[in-house]
């Protein structure tokens, strides 16, 4: 059975309830557009169980792969995805291209577009340059992480995950704990878990929050930097990786007294649920944010996350380039 007829059930690519030609954030989204993608990566998980895990989809279509940071799971997840859908795929990164030459990122989406990609998938240092880019190009942009802003696809894949594993979003405690100033992913997945219904605690040092939201958090967020009471019957317990340049600004002592006051270890983990979710968006320092022990135990989702990262992001390039007329 072909994959259009495996989707047949669900909305299609011409219904009201899918309207994004970029994806940027997930602040344009409705709960709805949410649930189309999960039941678009239900369909997707069911090819990636067959032994030829390659469908027709997007054959003809031209997939670039931007990238100006370096990336090992989001990157070849959607090359992997692309490739899937029978799609091409074409990896561009700042160190083999004419970045090195001074060329900018506007002249670099120029050139896409004068080779007439069907979507551009851009990583970039800079918050905002995936908006920038839907300016100068007719194709879709799909942001993989922008600066400090956002990463909606990552939030997808972790939305994705609970779903799936808990049958639902509404009314759980999601616990994020770590850098979440500088956490792409944290901002996504706040508004995606907010949108969803459930209840998001941010933790972690007060110099490595947002300023102003532990007097004025975000609606739906609650705020506390005492490690315990933040997990303390916890559906879902996240832990974000501590950028270790952030030290060099002062932010923090030392990776030792971080991993005393925030690791998420075995006893704390103990406070939240008997079965709560363990999750991290990676890569993992185990020792720092996250022990070995729990990174790698039974609770742990973090390798399922890379594996439902492959077929929400089939979902999202068969509903975004997919739709094209």
């Amino acid at each position: 059975m072909g994959i259009q007829t495996q989707l047949d059930t669900y909305p299609s690519l011409e219904a009201p309830s899918w309207r994004h030609r970029h994806l940027l954030d997930m602040d344009d989204f409705v709960r709805e557009e949410v649930e189309v993608v999960f039941n678009t990566a239900d369909a997707m998980r069911e090819v990636l169980r067959r032994d030829i895990k390659r469908v027709p989809t997007l054959r003809g279509k031209s997939i670039v792969l931007l990238f100006y940071e370096p990336s090992t799971r989001t990157r070849v997840s959607f090359e992997m995805a692309a490739k899937n859908l029978s799609a091409d795929a074409i990896n561009l990164t700042s160190t083999t291209s004419s970045v090195t030459k001074g060329e900018s990122l506007v002249d670099t989406i120029r050139t896409i577009r004068a080779l007439g990609a069907d979507a551009v998938v851009i990583r970039h240092p800079q918050s905002g340059a995936p908006y920038l880019a839907t300016h100068h190009l007719d194709a879709s942009v799909i942001n993989a992480g922008d600066g400090c802003h956002a990463h909606p696809t990552q939030a997808l894949l972790d939305l994705y995950t609970v779903q799936h594993q808990l049958g639902k979003l509404d009314g759980l405690k999601i616990t994020i704990i770590g850098d979440i100033v500088h956490s792409r992913v944290a901002r996504s997945d706040i508004q995606g878990f907010g949108l969803m219904g459930a209840d998001v605690v941010l933790c972690g040092p007060p110099t490595l929050m947002p300023p102003g939201w532990e007097q004025n958090p975000p609606r739906g967020v609650t705020i506390d930097t005492n490690v315990n009471h933040a997990v303390k019957d916890a559906d879902v317990v996240m832990a974000l990786r501590l950028q270790k340049e952030r030290q060099q600004e002062g932010l923090l002592p030392g990776t030792e007294e971080y991993a005393q006051l925030y690791q998420l270890t075995e006893h704390r983990l103990s406070l939240a649920k008997p079965e709560a979710l363990v999750m991290h968006p990676g890569p993992v320092n185990e020792g720092v944010e996250i022990t070995p022990e729990v990174a790698q135990g039974n609770q742990s989702l973090i390798e399922e996350q890379v594996t439902n990262g492959l077929a929400v992001r089939m979902a999202l390039l068969y509903l975004i380039v997919g739709g094209k007329n």
